[in-house]
């Protein structure tokens, strides 16, 4: 097809299919948290852990069928923010940026990172110890800032070969895991609290989080009307065979010792499928997944920071280009530090349910401007995706959404509140220096 024909209004060529859309999802999402949550979800629900899968599945699916619908009617790049902003206005646009940059992009890259550490402590007890965990993290992300500053195409290159390292493991363990599954363990011999399972839930989206990144390219997905709704379905139906295979493994192998592996719970069970070359290979998948994870965000994400510094949203500095290398260099470093600072200070699971709340209040803001473009636009078109029920599913999204929120500690949904809060204010500053100057 002639690239001319097959553009966007933004100038850029349409050429991701819906194959490809599908496995950019799958990159995008499966990452750290699976290597961490059967045994966090073990702990909480016990041989119930199945159970948060299956409801969070039913979430995710209602969340990006109203990603499906706005997609295929809004194809500009930008993905979450686009939607939101193109709904209620560059207000609501600006709080989204936030969460999504801050919210979730560092605080789950933070909370990976602590993963990462705790996973490689295993095989360097070295690490467990304050001081060279601290010069290790420091260290690491001395020299992912530096590979990004250096050139985009470094960073590139380093992200593509991690992410194909890092599948590997995983589908080995599950393949030959499924044959060492003692069916006993999987029984529920006991129901949960609906408090419990709205907890598991809220910490089990932080795995799933992540496929609307592949969105931000909407200007260069061809045909999104269709695409879109496509390459969603296949990339969120293949991750959830993916973990609900790797949760039943885990729990199959290990029983109420799964429970007792909060920390390496995929590990401990490659050592009883493998012995003790399972343990380094589940080690070494681990860490190049969450290394892959942080460099593919990393190259990323502070992109979204300076093109914010840019339009005047952020302090003018974070937009400064480098002299020689034209990147980003004040952003990426802005970037990295911030991480570290966090993950020096934080814990997992309290850092992964932060950036899941963040993430979900993204998600009820695209949920709810499917409602909002409908009421001023009329509905779908012919050849746009169209929800089936109108207002059903956006309002159940809301609904699952809130219900999940509803089970944050006091303490975490103090600080989400803070940190809308605090954007909320840093908006109107913004606009009011804007002004002035103009």
């Amino acid at each position: 097809m002639d690239d001319t024909n097959n553009k966007s209004d933004e100038g850029l060529v349409r050429t991701i299919g819906t194959g490809a859309l599908g496995a950019n999802i799958f990159n995008l999402v499966v990452g750290a948290g699976i290597f961490v949550l059967p045994g966090v979800l073990a702990a909480k629900l016990g041989s119930a852990a199945l159970l948060a899968y299956i409801i969070c599945a039913v979430a995710i699916g209602l969340i990006f069928i109203c990603y499906a619908e706005v997609g295929s009617r809004i194809t500009r790049s930008g993905g979450s923010y686009a939607y939101i902003e193109e709904a209620f206005g560059p207000f609501a646009g600006f709080v989204s940026s936030v969460l999504l940059w801050f919210g979730w992009a560092i605080l789950s890259d933070a909370a990976i990172l602590i993963a990462m550490v705790e996973t490689l402590s295993l095989a360097v007890p070295e690490l467990e110890n304050t001081f060279w965990r601290v010069l290790f993290i420091v260290v690491l992300f001395a020299f992912m800032i530096t590979t990004n500053v250096i050139g985009v195409k470094s960073g590139v290159r380093l992200y593509v070969f991690n992410t194909i390292a890092k599948l590997v493991p995983l589908a080995l363990l599950l393949v030959v895991g499924i044959f060492a599954i003692n069916f006993d363990n999987l029984v529920i011999t006991e129901i949960p609290s609906l408090a419990d399972i709205g907890a598991g839930t809220l910490i089990l989206i932080f795995a799933f989080s992540g496929a609307e990144c592949a969105l931000n390219a909407s200007g260069e997905i061809e045909n999104p009307k269709k695409t879109v709704p496509r390459g969603l379905l296949l990339g969120i139906g293949c991750i959830f065979i993916l973990y609900l295979g790797l949760q039943s493994v885990s729990q199959g192998v290990l029983g109420p010792e799964l429970a007792n592996n909060t920390e390496a719970p995929l590990v401990a069970t490659a050592k009883a499928v493998f012995g003790d070359w399972g343990v380094k290979l589940l080690i070494v998948g681990g860490v190049i997944s969450i290394f892959s994870t942080l460099s593919g965000d990393i190259l990323a994400t502070p992109r979204v920071v300076f093109a914010s510094a840019r339009d005047g949203n952020l302090p003018k500095i974070l937009a400064k280009v480098h002299p020689k290398y034209k990147t980003p260099y004040i952003s990426i470093i802005f970037y990295g530090v911030m991480i570290v600072i966090i993950a020096l200070s934080g814990t997992f699971k309290s850092l992964a349910v932060m950036a899941s709340g963040s993430i979900l209040l993204v998600y009820a803001g695209v949920s709810l401007s499917v409602l909002k473009i409908r009421h001023r636009d009329g509905p779908p078109s012919e050849d746009q995706f169209k929800l089936p029920g109108n207002a059903v599913i956006p309002l159940l999204s809301c609904a699952v959404i809130a219900w999940m929120l509803y089970h944050l500690t006091v303490q975490e949904a103090l600080g989400l509140a803070a940190l809308v809060g605090a954007s909320i204010v840093f908006y109107i500053i913004s606009r009011m220096l804007n002004k002035k100057n103009s």
